[in-house]
């Protein structure tokens, strides 16, 4: 099924949505900087924490921008269950996961292939099942991919990486292997992150997520648990490379690349090699955050926000040495899910910018990082009125979506 919608790109949208900026030209974008002229921030509305001020200016509530790009949305399928990652594969066509277990293949032209065979079971209740893959970086040679899951266990579940070899009829995955086991297992069914990433280095980069429990939230503080961490590991063997930071300390997991993670479900790196990350926070504190080798980013002893209960955050604070500060944070949250930055030709005004899935507000979020603070926001899609699941460029330079839901789509966003 392919259904195909003309947009002016947001212009609109923000006026309807009743969001504006006193603006000043920056490349093709209308923008105003909130750290050198008075605007109107695109968000208004009362925050969850509004006692608690940001550490910098631009933190939080960057100021609207509207770009002028028009685009064009097309569904190019329907009828996928809860997708949860898309991955272009050079030849344009679509590697899709669905949370219950199954990775299809999608074409161009959006015909729905079947189930892949050779995948192993996942636990698929709650926030768990099939949830990322990844391409290797010489896939067109050796047809490698990787995916992560929730993997039941004895003793519980958790978040696992496998990889195997896509056979040449696209049917089945062959030479499977498991390659890492976030431990320890647990047993519910939420926060498992979850979200792969290859690095400029061809290390493989997996985020996870402390597994929401009281019980279990101070081990992302706690170097002999992988949760709550960033992991990065050699693809070939699921080891720990040599150069991890903590590899050689005692007591301390030798995958583990940062520390003081909630629930890290959007991971991309940028043109220059660096790895962002947006984190799925408290009421009030979702983050963005520029992952560096050995850094704690908080959680949950320095945090923005509050419990989803309107209760505090039991003994954090919002900053102290030794921690790192969220290069921005939106209060209210978004519920922030995927994310790319787009380095394509199709559409030259967004080049650098960072796309990332809002599934609280139902839109697709852009932003203008620059030098190293978010310079402007736009939030795109309100009409579609889906939760954007995950966001990825393809080889053609456009963007590809897919929707949280049991009848999910798969988008194309490419110039009208």
């Amino acid at each position: 099924m392919k259904i195909t919608q003309n947009l002016v790109a947001s212009g609109l949208l923000l006026a309807v949505l009743g969001f504006g900026c006193k603006s000043t030209e920056d490349n093709q974008d209308t923008v105003a900087t909130n750290t050198t002229n008075a605007c109107t921030p695109l968000e208004t509305r009362t925050a969850n924490s509004p006692d608690q001020k940001p550490a910098f200016a631009g933190q939080t509530r960057a100021c609207a921008m509207t770009s002028t790009t028009a685009f064009q949305v097309e569904t190019l399928a329907t009828g996928l269950e809860k997708p949860w990652a898309v991955e272009p594969l050079p030849n344009g066509t679509l590697l899709v996961t669905e949370k219950p277990g199954r990775l299809r293949i999608v074409s161009a032209t959006g015909q729905v292939g079947p189930a892949i065979n050779g995948l192993p079971a996942v636990d698929p209740r709650g926030q768990g099942g099939l949830l990322d893959v990844a391409l290797s970086p010489s896939f067109s040679s050796d047809r490698t991919i990787y995916w992560s899951f929730t993997e039941p266990r004895a003793d519980g579940n958790g978040t696992s990486v496998a990889r195997g070899v896509l056979s040449q009829n696209n049917q089945a995955l062959e030479q499977v292997q498991v390659i890492f086991r976030v431990t320890p297992s647990y047993t519910n069914n939420m926060h498992y992150g979850s979200r792969i990433a290859f690095g400029p280095d061809n290390m493989l980069y997996l985020t996870t997520g402390e597994r929401s429990d009281l019980a279990t939230r101070p081990q992302a503080q706690q170097m002999n648990s992988h949760l709550g961490k960033i992991m990065r590991i050699n693809p070939a063997t699921g080891a720990a490379p040599q150069d991890n930071p903590f590899v050689n300390q005692s007591g301390s997991k030798p995958e583990i690349w940062s520390v003081g993670h909630r629930n890290v479900q959007s991971a991309a790196f940028d043109q220059n090699g660096r790895l962002w990350v947006v984190e799925m926070g408290p009421q009030g504190g979702d983050e963005l955050n520029l992952v560096e080798k050995g850094k704690n980013y908080g959680w949950p002893l320095v945090t923005y926000g509050e419990e989803y209960s309107g209760a505090p955050i039991p003994n954090a604070v919002t900053q102290k040495a030794g921690f790192e500060q969220p290069v921005y944070y939106w209060d209210p949250v978004i519920a922030p899910s995927g994310a790319q930055f787009y380095t394509g030709s199709a559409f030259p005004e967004w080049r650098g910018n960072l796309f990332v899935g809002n599934m609280k507000d139902r839109r697709l979020v852009r932003l203008k990082i620059e030098n190293g603070k978010v310079t402007g926001e736009e939030h795109m899609l309100a009409d579609k009125d889906k939760r954007i699941r995950d966001v990825r460029q393809g080889p053609d330079g456009a963007l590809y979506l897919v929707t949280d839901e049991t009848n999910g789509q798969l988008w194309k966003i490419s110039p009208r």
